[in-house]
This record gives C-alpha cells, structure tokens and sequence, in this order.
C-alpha cells in the first residue's frame, strides 16, 4: 500500500503522504544492504551479472523512492514533508557512505577491472566499472578504518548543512511580503504584474498590491517601478535573505562556514589540498589553476565591453533619469529605460507575444524537427494542479521518454529552475525501461483570465531546462550507470541545455512560436530585430557576474581557510574587487543565498556554466554553418545535424568522455571563438 515502494510504473504522487517516507526508506536500505552484502560476499563471483546487476537494482530502487521525497520537498513544501525529509535523509546519506567505503566492493570491482571479462564489456560497462573505482577513492574506501568513520560524519552533517541551507532560504523567501495602496508607489509596473500582486492581496483579504521575493513578483518590481524606495526596499530585502538582519534561526552564516569546514577537512582525508581538487576528479577540467586560468581569460576578452556598457549606464541615469549615483537597486530599472530608448521595445512590450500554449508549442516543434520525435500530452498522477505531463515518441510510434511539467511559482516551492531525473533509461531483460523526468520553473501563473505570459528571458530558461530534459530522455544507452545525464562530466552537462537556448534567437524559431494575448498577432520581424540588436545589450557585464560568481566558488573552496578569521564574504569582496565593474553594496549577503553551491551540487563547480557555454555555442556554430552552406533549406532546424547532435550527444550520456563525444560532432576540439561571437564580443 506505500506508494514509494511501488516501481512498476510511474510515481504515485496522488497517494503520496509524509507518513509513507519513514517506512519506505527502512525497507529499501535493508534491501539495499542486503544485496550490498551479497555483492561483497567472497562466495560471490566477480562477474558482472553476479555482483554488479543485483546491487544496481536495488540502488535503483532505492534511489528512485527517495528522489521522489527529495522532489516533492523541492515542489511542495510543507511542515509534516519536511519533518520527514530532514529524519530520513541522515539515513540515506549513512547508506551511500557504507557504500562508498565498502572494501570488499572495492576490490571486487578491481578485480574485474584486471579480469579478462573486463574487455569483453560493452563500452557502456566499462564507463560504470571506471566510475565505480573512482568513486570508491573519493568516497573514502581506501581510508584506515577511523579515517571512515570520520568520514562518514562528514557527509552526514554536511547533507545536514545543505538541506537546512535550502529551508532557511525558503522561509527567509516566504516571510516577506510588502501591501501597498498607495496606486503612486506601484507606476510603471506592468499591468499584468499588478494584476497578480491583486490577486495576491486580495487572497490575504487585503487592499491594493501585495509583493514578495519570489521571482515573477520581485523582478518587475526591479526593473518597472519608478519608486526608487520601492526597489531599494524589497533589494534591501532580497540582498539579505538568510542572514544576521532576519530571524537568528535562518541565518545561513554559520552553515557556510561549517560546509566550508567540513569539505575541507573531507578533502585533506583523502589526501588533496582542498576541496575544489576533490570536485574537479570526475570534471572535465583538470586543477583549479586551469579553472581560474579560464575565467580570467574569459574577464580579460569582457571586461572592454562590460566597462562601455557600464559607462553608458551610470551617463543615462544621470543625463536621463537623474541618477547622480548608480545604484544596485537602480541596475535593472535603468537597463530597462536604456533599452527602450535605444531599441524601442521593453521586456514587457514583448512578453505579450508569448503566451504559454504558443511558447509550448514552438519548443516541441525545434525538438520535433531536430530529431525526428512527436511530443503529446499524457496522463499521470501529479503533485499539484498546476503540473502537467508529456511522452515523446519516435518516429516509429514506440515512446521513448516522459516528463513532468511544473512551471508556475508557489510559496512551497523552491525558486530557480531545474531539471532532475524521476526513472532513467535501463534495459530490463526483454524490455527497456522509459525514462522519465521533471521540469521545474518558477514563472507567473495565469491571471485575468488570460494565459500564462513569458518573458524571453523565461522562454530561454524554459528551453534551457529542456535541453536538460532531452539529454535524459533521448539517450540510448542501456546501463542505468551512464544512461542519460549519469556519468556526464558536471562541466560537460550544461552543454544539451545551454545549447538549446541559442535557438530562441532564430526567426524561423520565433517567427512560429508566438501569439500576441490580445490581437492574436505573430511577432513582428522589426520588434525581432530590434531584439535580435539589443541581444548582446551588457552582454558584457553579464559575463563578468557570471564569472565573478564562478571565481567566488573555486577561490572559496581552493584557497579560503575556514578555521581562519576571514569570511566567505569578505573573499567576495575580493574578488569583486578583481572582477565586478558594479559592486553591490556593504549590506549584500550573496553567499547566504548562493544555494547553488550550498544547497546544490555546484560546490567549485560553478564555472560549469562558462566552460559548457563554450562547449554549446561551439555545437550550435555546426547549425549555423548548415544553414550558410544550403541557404533555403532548413535553416538551423536541420534534421541531419540535429541526428548527429543527438548520436554524438544526447544519445551517449555518461558512456565515453564528453570530450570525445563534442570531438566526434565537431570533428575537432572545442573554441571559445564561437562563444565571443555569440556574445558580440568579436565580429561574427
């Protein structure tokens, strides 16, 4: 009767219950033991069907059941889910460590590593066999034996420490919330938002206009309002989620120090300097030296245009809008009054031509074309009614993947945007497994009685998580292990999804995927151009947060001591010094909402988001060299070349290095020329 134990079909949300998780997860831990056990065991033989298949089955299983817990706490938060998550997650966490540390696995694994069988493996296999062995010697296995039992204390206070860093951000997002009546204190935002911060207030019995930090209400508000209070106050607000100036209890500092002690401390068990040496292993980068050394390239080819474009800033908001001092609160105000004048259009002018069905419906056709697929509507249980479900199918008919659709933002759901997996890609004797994934974003919901409307920053985020989405679901491989995003270098796996977002710069694209709310009209290809001119509008000051970020993340965890009396903060400060053209002000506590490497995997990971940008724009040029070769034909929506993205790309997730798989579509090593293009950073 627990539906976290059923793994026939698909998840049984519509049942699901925070009293199910504590009974499901002490069963599937004693399963999984048990064939953790059976594996070690000498009597077992060292071929893969004996001791490999068996306790992947019930990793699987396992696996499967908690993402789903770990999901619905990203998705639909509550006290009685929460409470269930932050008890059983010490258990999985214990569970993975025992795994990770078993040396009887360990040499098993060697062992068939040196075996003659190991070369008769397909490719796939001996991807997973590779992985395994380093995974046992970050994972500790190679440890004496008091060295793991510290270990394994680590790993359970650290998930302790990433999951209540997520919580505090949440709540500290939740407790906010600004009611104005005043109709002065909200000109300039758009209609549409003052129509759902109504609806907002008046869901609080309240006049007027109620505004939170979560993203569709708190960004307009930054970039629309004429009251520069109003932006100051709810930047203010914003800027120092989850630290000291809030309630005690959801002040992320100390966490950030404690994780930072304690990947530390993990990294010089296992014998590396620190941390981002640790991380880099399984990457595609080798040192963090080769990371700064790419990020400060990268500042170095930005910091011309991002210093212009910063120039042109601060002269129009003192000439224009009489902004003597620029502020971080009047950032995206006076980006959005110089864009209008310089290219007449505004975000919110084109938002109007892309409601939801039409946005929906032009993505599935770029994805339809590319490869040869049809994506419909189906039937599932949800976890809420906002969510909806699709399967592809190829061209034959047979559905090869599923996904969850979960777009509009709530208070019990995390912000962001994200793909994860729900069931991945496997054969399972006579017949394969579907895989299955979520999508998840944070946009505006319907209101008015009019659809859901997109900006084209959120129609780039959407196609950004579906690029995500189809790297799982369009793979090919048939070893649970490196099917789909598995096994993929975390350097190499924004590489599906950032590729996907150059096509929402296309008029072919475009040109099919819009409907204005009101008139029913097409976009039209002058408010295009104007677009397609304001595209690399401060493309130069983006690169440069991007990388401040990104550099922040590896100095964090290569260089900073946590024992020391510095603080992550003032390292920021560092390094914004070095980077930042804008510098936020002294009240800024971007690290106590840094979830990404806090709360998420990106720990000296960020620059993944560059590196793969460079892997991605270098892919799409092969589309755009199509389209210059057969003027006429298909445009960048060339079947062909979207077969061999997918061959070479999609299809092989984790089973070879994703170098060699970017080599075997590109013919050639990656360039960050493509990149500079596409960021107008060198002639096209």
């Amino acid at each position: 009767m627990n539906p976290l134990l059923d793994f026939s079909g698909l998840p049984r949300f519509a049942e699901f219950k925070p009293e199910h998780v504590a009974p499901a997860v002490d069963q599937l831990l004693a399963d999984a033991r048990g064939a953790m056990n059976r594996a070690a065991a000498a009597e077992t033989p060292v071929h893969w069907d004996a001791f490999v298949a068996p306790l992947e089955d019930a990793n699987e299983r396992l696996s499967r059941a908690w993402g789903q817990v770990a999901h619905l706490h990203a998705v639909i938060d509550s006290p009685p889910l929460r409470e269930a998550y932050n008890a059983n997650l010490p258990k999985i966490t214990q569970y993975y460590t025992e795994l990770g540390q078993n040396e009887a696995l360990f040499a098993k694994y060697r062992t068939l590593r040196a075996a003659p069988e190991f070369d008769a493996l397909s490719a796939p296999r001996k991807a997973i066999v590779e992985h395994a062995l380093r995974d046992f010697r970050l994972g500790g296995a190679e440890l004496p034996e008091d060295k793991k039992l510290r270990f394994a204390a680590i790993q359970d206070e650290a998930a302790r420490c990433s999951a209540k860093f997520s919580q505090n951000l949440l709540d500290a997002t939740n407790a906010y919330s600004i009611v104005l009546e005043d109709a002065a204190r909200v000109a300039g935002i758009p209609a549409d938002v003052l129509g759902a911060a109504r609806e907002a207030a008046e869901k609080d019995g309240k006049a007027g206009w109620k505004f939170t930090l979560h993203m569709p209400s708190y960004l307009p508000v930054m970039q629309y309002a004429d009251d520069r209070a109003l932006r100051e106050t709810l930047y203010r607000e914003n800027a120092t989620r989850a630290a000291e100036f809030g309630k005690p209890a959801w002040d992320n500092t100390p966490l950030i120090r404690t994780l930072l002690r304690l990947r530390r401390e993990e990294a010089q068990l296992l014998g590396y300097a620190n941390f981002a040496e640790v991380s880099l292993v399984p990457k595609m980068a080798s040192s963090p030296t080769e990371v700064i050394t790419f990020l400060e390239d990268l500042a170095r080819r930005a910091r011309a245009q991002a210093e212009r474009d910063a120039g042109e800033l601060r002269a129009f908001a003192r000439d224009t809008l009489g902004i003597d001092r620029l502020e971080s609160w009047d950032l995206a105000y006076a980006a959005e009054k110089l864009r209008l004048e310089r290219y007449a259009f505004s975000d919110q002018e084109v938002k109007q031509y892309f409601p939801e069905d039409a946005v929906l419906a032009g993505l599935f056709r770029v994805v339809e074309t590319l490869y040869g697929v049809s994506i419909e509507p189906a039937q599932a249980p949800v976890w809420h009614a906002d969510v909806r479900f699709f399967e592809i199918r190829d061209a034959q008919g047979e559905r090869v993947g599923e996904f969850y659709l979960d777009l509009y933002a709530r208070e019990s759901k995390q912000g962001g945007a994200w793909m994860n997996d729900a069931v991945t890609r496997r054969r399972r004797d006579a017949h394969i497994q579907t895989p299955v994934a979520y999508l998840v974003c944070n946009f505006s919901r319907p209101t008015g009685g009019k659809p859901a409307l997109f900006t084209h920053d959120e129609v780039i985020t959407l196609f950004h998580e579906f690029g995500h989405c189809l790297h799982h679901l369009l793979t090919r491989v048939e070893d649970l292990g490196v099917a789909g995003i598995n096994g993929v270098e975390w350097d190499a796996v924004e590489l599906p999804s950032q590729f996907m977002e150059n096509f929402c710069w296309e008029w072919e694209v475009l040109a099919g995927m819009t409907r204005h709310v009101d008139t029913g009209e097409a976009l039209p290809r002058p408010l295009f151009e104007r677009m397609l001119a304001a595209k690399n509008f401060h493309s130069g000051l983006a690169m440069l947060r991007q990388i401040e970020f990104a550099t922040f993340d590896m100095r964090l965890h290569a260089e900073f001591d946590p024992a020391s009396d510095a603080s992550a903060l003032s390292l920021l400060d560092d390094v914004r010094a070095k980077v930042a053209v804008f510098v936020p002000p002294a009240f800024n506590r971007f690290p106590n909402s840094f979830s990404h490497i806090f709360g998420g995997g990106y720990a000296a990971g960020y620059y993944s988001y560059k590196w793969a940008e460079v892997l991605s724009a270098d892919a799409y040029s092969a589309f755009e060299e199509m389209r210059e070769a057969r003027p006429g034909a298909n445009g960048v929506l060339d079947p062909q070349t979207g077969a061999r993205f997918r061959d070479e790309i999609l299809a092989v997730g984790g089973s070879r290095p994703a170098a060699e798989s970017f080599h075997a579509f590109r013919g050639r090593a990656p360039r960050v020329d493509a990149l500079l293009k596409h960021n107008g950073m060198i002639p096209a």
